[in-house]
């Protein structure tokens, strides 16, 4: 039997003459043959009753006319699987919000395919996201036939379809890389696998296809790409899964930066103004905005340009006012006009700021009287003058204010700030669209947090800025090596980081001169990286790459506040998978096997 689905014709199954979303007016007075879940019964008398039947198409309701079939149907439990073979007739009831609403089918028969065994569910399917998170993962198999949890999925697959066209449009080749690879220090904490063959060693699952895409350049391929999974232990948050994700990687021979971001503009824009909510995206090309701009009038470098305010240094303004959290410190400011927040608003936008930020922030108001006021006026006031001149102030603005010691931390805090005034003020946000902007010009260095030490900041793989002439003028001290900037560069929407990539090094000579700055010698270099190494001295073309999350995409195109949501199975905050009960425990003789002894960690 053929059906035809949106102008696509179907080979149908024998459980199956139709789909549940199919059948019309015109099709009345012909024998079917539906499957799918029992969702619902509603039960009228002895001999007449409703069961609405769902498959992955839609609903078509069944009318039970005879006391036999209601003996059968109320035998069964809601979410049961059966097959329906009967007649479809005109509904004299019409419901005209489904496409199916013209119609029922009468049965004549009704066989059980997959019995539910239970009598209560974890909770109604329709309304399963209205359940706590812990349920929804543990039962993901009955969330997922929720038409409005499954309709992220099949945008999920709608999208992947879309990125791989794009990209043999482009002439990328795909290719898979290994899974199973080598231990590498890219970041993130590696998963490891124990290698039973070697004892006391180990695989570890990539952190992405970094290394292997690089290579293939080596090897003379010229376009490649992937829909690459990739493996991280670190911690979960709104837009960013634990354990695994995916990831659009690509890499081209002979490419420079405006070669990549170009591509990827190309195939990105299209795929947006398809799928996405929104139905503003900004053409290409994208703004480029330099890091150490984005920090400076933004306060980070995944900057929301949907928000027109921007950040201004206030630190000569403001010095000898008298208020002691400026003295000596650097102060940003965010000028807000047309301000309307209450009292109680900003108390909580405050509080808030320093949540997330870990430091406080402070405000006053320049009010329609031309008033300095609110907060921290009284410091203000006797500044006033050259407060407004230099801020820009007109009567009705709020004024939001960071301070430290460091310039790097004021950035920071005035950037959650003004993110959060955004949200607050929607006359400054314009959230109906998919705002992107490059991010370039990246630090090759940065001094690492705990270790106080230089540390790579972005790729270590990445070309600096100055070749290798560069690099031997920071170890010979002539220049800052935290001054060294990289051919790196960020893709940014709505706030997120959608992708990363760089030109790469493919000269072994720059690599180590790279390397040594962070206190990595030769020997280091060939040991960690070998292959690379190896494969760069027999002769490496230049390449760049990049590589946007599959994840995070799909969450801005379905406009989705966690990442879990367009995961089919996704793990929980704490990297558990509760639906399958991983990570679990193993038996003692597969330890044994791989040569594992497990110490126990004592409570504390």
């Amino acid at each position: 039997m053929k059906t035809n689905i949106k102008g696509k014709v179907f080979i149908m199954t024998q459980n199956r003459t139709h789909t549940c979303n199919e059948l019309r007016l015109e099709h009345a007075g012909q024998k079917v043959k539906l499957s799918g879940w029992m969702e619902n019964v509603r039960e009228v008398g002895q001999n007449l009753g409703f069961v609405i039947l769902r498959d992955f198409y839609g609903t078509t309701q069944v009318v039970i006319e005879t006391e036999e079939m209601m003996g059968v149907v109320h035998a069964l439990n809601k979410e049961t699987v059966i097959a329906v073979e009967g007649t479809v007739r005109e509904r004299s009831s019409k419901n005209k919000n489904l496409p199916t609403g013209e119609i029922e089918v009468v049965p004549e028969k009704i066989e059980v395919l997959g019995k539910c065994w239970y009598n209560e569910l974890p909770f109604q399917i329709n309304r399963s996201r209205e359940a706590d998170e812990a349920t929804r993962l543990k039962y993901r198999y009955l969330d997922l036939r929720n038409p409005e949890v499954k309709k992220n999925i099949i945008l999920r697959c709608n999208v992947v379809s879309a990125l791989r066209a794009a990209m043999t449009e482009h002439g990328f080749l795909e290719i898979t890389t290994p899974i199973l690879t080598a231990s590498s220090p890219e970041g993130a904490r590696d998963y490891l696998v124990p290698a039973r063959k070697h004892p006391g060693k180990f695989y570890a699952l990539p952190q992405a296809p970094q290394q292997f895409k690089q290579l293939l350049m080596t090897s003379g391929f010229d376009r490649y790409f992937q829909i690459a999974p990739c493996f991280r232990d670190e911690d979960a948050r709104g837009d960013r899964t634990p354990g695994e994700f995916y990831q659009l990687d690509m890499e081209m021979s002979f490419a420079s930066q405006d070669d990549v971001l170009g591509v990827l503009e190309d195939v990105l824009v299209p795929v947006f103004r398809k799928f996405g909510i929104y139905d503003r995206v900004t053409p290409a090309p994208f703004k480029r905005i330099r890091f150490n701009d984005a920090m400076e009038l933004y306060g980070t470098d995944k900057p929301d340009l949907r928000i027109d305010l921007t950040i201004q240094d206030a630190t000569e303004s403001l010095a000898g006012c008298g208020f002691g959290p400026f003295e000596g410190n650097v102060v940003k400011a965010v000028v807000v006009s047309g301000f309307e927040g209450t009292r109680k608003q900003i108390d909580k936008l405050c509080a808030d700021v320093e949540v997330q930020a870990g430091e406080k922030v402070y405000w006053f108001r320049y009010d329609e009287n031309s008033e300095i006021v609110g907060g921290i006026a009284k410091f203000v006031h006797p500044l006033k003058e050259q407060i407004v001149e230099k801020l820009g102030l007109t009567p009705g603005c709020f004024v939001g204010l960071a301070a430290h010691g460091k310039v790097g931390t004021a950035q920071k805090t005035a950037g959650v700030l003004r993110n959060k005034l955004g949200l607050l003020c929607p006359n400054h946000m314009d959230k109906e669209q998919y705002q992107f902007c490059w991010i370039v010009d990246f630090p090759m260095y940065e001094l690492g947090e705990e270790s106080g030490e230089l540390e790579f900041c972005h790729n270590p793989f990445s070309m600096p800025n100055g070749g290798l002439d560069i690099l031997k003028k920071a170890a010979a001290g002539e220049v800052d090596p935290l001054g060294i900037t990289a051919f790196q560069y960020d893709l940014v929407c709505n706030g997120y980081e959608t992708a990363s990539g760089a030109v790469r090094n493919h000269d072994p000579e720059i690599m180590i001169e790279a390397f040594r700055l962070v206190r990595l010698g030769e020997d280091d270099v060939k040991s960690k990286f070998p292959a690379m190494y190896n494969a760069f001295c027999y002769g490496a073309p230049p390449h760049a790459g990049a590589a946007p999350g599959i994840d995070r995409m799909i969450m801005l195109l379905t406009g989705e506040e966690s990442i879990r949501e367009v995961i089919t199975f996704p793990m929980n905050q704490k990297a558990q998978d509760l639906m399958m009960d991983a990570p679990s425990c193993v038996e003692q003789k597969q330890l044994d096997e791989l040569h594992i002894a497990i110490t126990e960690k004592e409570e504390e």
